[in-house]
């Protein structure tokens, strides 16, 4: 993202939209700031970018970030003063995430919407109480419910999610690696005979 010239757009609609969404209370979808603002939809989205390119940019270095999740937008602390704003806030080792906790929070991210039931038919155990204490850090939220029978709630990740692991949109997951059988090794049998 760095290599790419950030495009000549009006300094004043950079600055405006870095105000609105500083003194935002959370994520603001895009279409608030468009009228917010007056302005046209495609405006806003090339002031994001804009915006986004800037504070990314690593000759600039800058303590924010512009987040992206589900068409909504935020400005956020950039991950590497992750130690110092936890130092300054305050914040304790305690809001470390257990293995089930990352488990069960993965599963979420790459398979969202996901019910607890399919969660637990990939952990191989019940996620009742990890899937609580995800929600009750806000690290993940219900989005409805599945259209089958019982109707399950469909969990996904939050804006605090990204927070949380530095990250500015779930496009920046790492890939998913599937497992693979592996390559069928000859026996015995078959190394002889040949």
């Amino acid at each position: 993202m760095s290599d790419q010239p950030i495009p000549e757009l009006d300094p004043l609609l950079l600055a405006r939209l870095e105000a609105l969404l500083f003194v935002a209370p959370g994520a603001v979808a895009v279409n608030q700031l468009a009228t917010a603002l007056e302005l046209p939809l495609r405006d806003i989205e090339q002031g994001l970018s804009a915006l986004e390119m800037l504070l990314n940019r690593p000759e600039n270095v800058r303590g924010l970030r512009l987040q992206r999740h589900y068409g909504r937008v935020q400005l956020t602390s950039a991950p590497e003063m992750a130690p110092l704003v936890e130092r300054f806030l305050g914040l304790d080792a305690s809001s470390r995430l257990s293995r089930a906790a990352l488990e069960a929070l993965a599963i979420i991210a790459y398979q969202q919407p996901v019910t607890r039931p399919e969660i637990d038919s990939i952990r191989g155990v019940s996620s009742d109480g990890v899937l609580k204490s995800l929600l009750s850090k806000g690290l993940v939220q219900e989005v409805g419910r599945a259209e089958r029978p019982g109707r399950p709630i469909l969990y996904s990740t939050t804006t605090d999610f990204l927070q949380h692991f530095g990250l500015n949109a779930l496009s920046e997951l790492p890939p998913l690696a599937l497992e693979t059988a592996p390559e069928a090794q000859p026996t015995a049998a078959e190394i002889l005979k040949g």
